[in-house]
């Protein structure tokens, strides 16, 4: 069957539907993964967007469903080169077709994802549609640019706080603001006893609760919009606990220490970046997926020190906060699949807890 990707600046690509057959409005970002497509469609940081992966080919590998980084996809559509319809893995449950249509998700292949990713660096990431049916753009462009991702922080939390982990390790609160499961699984594997909570929940049942630390997650959208949970953050802060923070925890972060954020042109999104230490000027390669980053004229200085900038553009990629326990990070050191160059980030929070509990 026929497929359509329109692009809200009027390009129109022709390609061949694969997964659901549904007609979707989004905002589009590019992918440079060569793997982890499965993790890629399960990062809740995705919701509200479809992705266009650059790598050509997609599938090959199936869908091996322990690789999912939440119960299930958030990724509105799928935009890849050439999709292998026969995945090759002893891991594999599913093909990735197949996958899609039980998650209701539309794909489109055989198109040229390189022109697309042009576009879309060159002019910034945005809203398109995927259908099977032939418009005239008049009929769409305006509907397109009207799209806006919006409320996607409540979609992509859990509804009740559940626990990961050890009893007698450090007990963590992890807030899930779109949490991928493996930042709690890391803090498991080092001995935490970790109860994950709703974006919702007030800091006051945080600080009630007796945690050593407090991580705050990744997720989606512009962080800005999330008034209610910075005021909570705000709280937290001055409660004194560690407090670790990842990618949109990170940015929440800067906004409750009246920094401000703005949104990237094209935003990152991969498992290539390089990070530097600004403390060692060690490079590390990382995963990344955020389309807002921290502005840096809008650090206070008497209140926090940059800690890691992107190689690539110098953009801010994690901050130590003065005088307070508090460290946060722009891209994902829990990154499966992906580099684990920055796992030992988990180790730090650890430090920061009082060191391990085992020494």
């Amino acid at each position: 069957m026929k497929a359509y990707l329109i692009l809200e600046d009027g390009h129109v690509f022709e390609g061949e539907s694969f997964g659901a057959v549904k007609e979707v409005i989004s905002e589009f970002v590019f992918n440079t993964s060569m793997t982890g497509y499965v993790e890629v469609l399960t990062d809740p940081s995705y919701a509200g967007q479809s992705v266009v992966m650059t790598y050509p080919l997609i599938g090959n590998y199936g869908v091996p469903l322990d690789d999912q980084e939440s119960a299930h996809p958030f990724v509105e559509g799928f935009v890849v080169n050439e999709l292998s319809r026969l995945g090759s893995n002893f891991r594999m449950n599913m093909s990735l077709n197949d996958y899609m249509i039980e998650n209701n998700i539309p794909g489109i292949q055989g198109v040229d994802t390189r022109a697309i990713t042009k576009i879309i660096r060159n002019k910034g990431c945005m809203n398109g549609m995927i259908t099977t049916k032939k418009y005239d753009i008049d009929e769409v462009i305006e509907k397109l640019k009207a799209y806006k991702v919006t409320g996607v922080v409540s979609r992509c939390s859990c509804d009740e706080p559940y626990r990961v982990g050890e009893v007698g390790g450090y007990k963590v609160a992890l807030y899930d603001f779109g949490a991928k499961r493996n930042i709690a699984r890391e803090l498991a594997n080092r001995g935490c006893d970790v109860t994950v909570v709703p974006a919702s929940t007030p800091a006051s049942a945080i600080l009630d609760g007796k945690y050593d630390g407090i991580l705050l997650s990744n997720g989606p959208g512009d962080p800005s919009e999330c008034t209610e949970i910075i005021e909570e953050i705000k709280k937290l802060i001055d409660s004194k606990m560690p407090i670790f923070a990842i990618c949109l925890g990170h940015q929440l972060m800067a906004l409750a220490h009246g920094f401000t954020t703005e949104k990237m042109v094209y935003g990152h999104h991969g498992a290539n970046h390089p990070v530097k230490d600004l403390h060692t000027n060690r490079v590390y390669i990382s995963t990344q997926n955020h389309n807002y980053v921290i502005k840096e004229d809008s650090i206070d200085a008497s209140k926090a020190k940059v800690w890691f900038k992107n190689v690539n553009d110098d953009t801010i990629e994690g901050l130590e906060y003065l005088n307070e326990n508090i460290k946060t990070v722009q891209f994902h050191p829990e990154a499966c699949a992906g580099p684990v160059d920055t796992n030992y980030l988990f180790d730090t929070f650890i430090e920061m807890m009082g060191g391990s509990k085992n020494a």
